[in-house]
């Protein structure tokens, strides 16, 4: 690898699938870091599976895919998109990360509804989501499974020592900018925080895309300098 020698987990958002991510899977993949992208349960193209699955059940495929990355390569670096964050956070205090990115996280939401109209109405604009055009069908279930993994593992951020990178799009109309501020006064570890003013939750979608993924790649390549910080 040119890059960063530690491989990355990417983790996507509630009613999202690995294309949240993917644009910043690819920059750092360019960069020689091997980039592992899954799927959540329940998070089929039609979202039909989550009528059923469970916030446990997006716990224990996280930690699955943790376990194997451990087991394969030692450390390796998580980042985490919307209820993505939650789950990463959740990794980062049990498994051996060496570095977490929290994109969007779900810490401060207007509403969990909104997240699945903002996902229509991409749609409705002819963005490239067309393929998960029932987004809008969100099971009410599958809304209090999202609520009771917030209720869950928000506590898990005041447990993190790892060096952690908080990116907080300020458009963003479901995750509160406030978030972003929520979560860096509770980190126990080196911290910095990172706010993109013109970014709505898309982030890795945005005009600021490119500026984001430069500062990610840096964050998990310049292992020395970043050890000298104290945020």
């Amino acid at each position: 690898m040119n890059g960063s020698q530690t491989p990355c987990l990417l983790i996507h958002g509630f009613t999202g699938g690995p294309y949240e991510v993917e644009p910043l899977a690819r920059y750092l993949e360019t960069n020689g870091t091997y980039c592992r992208l899954y799927t959540l349960p329940g998070h089929d193209r039609q979202l039909h599976g989550l009528k059923t699955a469970g916030w446990q059940e997006w716990v224990r495929a996280s930690e699955i895919e943790a376990e194997q990355l451990s087991f394969r390569y030692g450390q390796f670096d998580v980042v985490g998109f919307s209820m993505g964050g939650l789950l990463a956070a959740y990794l980062a205090n049990r498994y051996p990360v060496r570095r977490l990115v929290l994109l969007n996280a779900a810490v401060i939401y207007v509403s969990p509804r909104r997240m699945v109209n903002e996902i229509g109405s991409r749609i409705l604009r002819g963005d490239r989501f067309r393929d998960w055009n029932k987004a809008t069908r969100t099971p009410l279930r599958a809304l209090h499974q999202f609520m009771q993994l917030g209720h869950a593992l928000r506590p898990e951020f005041a447990e993190v020592t790892v060096p952690t990178l908080v990116a907080q799009g300020e458009l963003d109309p479901i995750i509160h900018p406030r978030s972003a501020h929520y979560i860096m006064n509770r980190l126990a570890g080196p911290k910095q925080l990172y706010m993109y003013p013109n970014s709505r939750h898309m982030i890795c979608y945005e005009a600021e895309a490119e500026s984001l993924f430069r500062t990610v790649g840096l964050f998990l390549g310049q292992e020395r300098e970043l050890r000298r910080e104290r945020f």
